[in-house]
């Protein structure tokens, strides 16, 4: 029987994330997603006039690509992966696994390799197409965020398919302060941080790019950060968990880092020299995501959250940071993580997980609900 969610999603995703219009090509590249779910996107694109065009993948078969491959094999990916991205105006990608872990094994040195090699796809399909990312709710991801898999599923369509158009609304105000601010401190347990966000710009994240989302993002200038932040939330990257990541910074630069596997994380952060700078800070506010998942696509937007980007900068908002790596790392703010607060050029911004400012309360959970 068909799930009436599944023409929910892939309509707002087609119809207003992506804005399909006639004549378009669009990328639908899929990872263990059932093939309804495939189906229904294609039959939404051409309803809007588009082309689909379908790439299927499978998480275990990619652990594969990537556990033995060489220079020659991630030229290859890259050249073919370019050549068909360039050829698209659209690009809507869903990505489910069984196991969050599948690259844990995978050597740390073939996925910095094979991240720097292909870099150039993620470049073009980020700042060249219209483009939505998001993942598929799987039993592994109930378990991480502690839900039956029943009651994930009913999260996760409750939080994919709400009303970005009232909360983009609503973030207009920060949007405009951040545009304008110079002077970013971020306090709390452990955290005492500065920067510069001054001529870097902000963006606003609608539900035009991440489905979830509820987010808006500037970048600190270059050299500017200095201090240490300690972040309270798991985080996961090239298939290793890691927990309580701390890093100093300065002058810019990431000297200090140590986490659970502390090893593991300054091996990523000595990718390429721009792997210990910064590529984004964003304040996230998604008033139905509370807790983290160890999927950076929902706790980059925890209501109450903040994230620091370790790498490569967004090219509208861009301070100019190049690297294979882009790393969001999440603070939740809310009082029952320890609290914290957000200055912008000496005014509290956010105390607690809330805004302060009375043009910015519209922001907070029980007016986006």
């Amino acid at each position: 029987m068909h799930d009436p969610r599944y023409t929910q999603l892939a309509e707002l995703l087609v119809n207003y994330s992506v804005s399909v219009r006639r004549g378009d090509p669009v990328l639908l590249d899929v990872t263990d997603v059932p093939d309804e779910m495939t189906i229904t996107l294609m039959r939404a694109v051409r309803k809007a006039g588009g082309i689909p065009i379908v790439e299927t993948r499978h998480s275990r078969v990619t652990r594969e690509v990537l556990r033995e491959t060489d220079a020659r094999h991630a030229a290859l990916v890259r050249d073919l992966e370019l050549a068909r991205i360039k050829k698209m105006r659209a690009y809507i990608a869903i990505r489910g696994t069984d196991n969050m872990n599948e690259n844990s094994d995978v050597p740390s040195d073939r996925l910095a390799l094979f991240s720097r090699t292909t870099r150039p796809v993620l470049d073009w399909r980020v700042n060249k197409t219209r483009w939505c990312v998001l993942r598929w709710p799987t039993p592994s991801m109930a378990q991480s965020a502690g839900m039956s898999t029943e009651a994930f599923e009913d999260f996760y369509f409750r939080v994919c398919t709400m009303d970005y158009r009232k909360m983009a609304r609503a973030m207009v105000p920060l949007w405009k302060r951040m545009k304008r601010a110079d002077r970013v401190r971020i306090k709390g347990p452990g955290t005492d941080l500065t920067f510069s966000i001054k001529g870097i710009g902000a963006q606003m994240c609608n539900g035009l790019r991440n489905i979830p989302d509820g987010e808006v993002f500037s970048c600190p200038v270059r050299d500017s950060v200095n201090g240490v932040i300690q972040f309270n939330t798991p985080t996961l990257y090239a298939g290793t968990k890691f927990e309580n990541v701390r890093l100093v910074f300065r002058n810019g630069r990431i000297v200090e880092a140590t986490s659970s596997n502390t090893q593991r994380l300054n091996e990523i952060l000595d990718t390429d020299p721009g792997a210990r700078y910064t590529g984004e800070f964003s304040l996230g506010f998604n008033p139905h995501i509370l807790q983290p998942m160890c999927d950076i696509l929902f706790d980059e937007k925890i209501a109450g959250s903040l994230h620091l980007t370790p790498g490569q900068a967004y090219e509208d908002c861009d301070n100019g940071n190049r690297s294979a790596v882009h790393w969001d790392m999440v603070l939740i703010q809310r009082p029952e993580w320890g609290g914290g607060e957000v200055w912008f050029d000496g005014e509290l911004i956010r105390k607690d997980g809330r805004f302060v400012p009375k043009d910015l309360q519209g922001l907070n959970p029980e007016k986006l609900v």
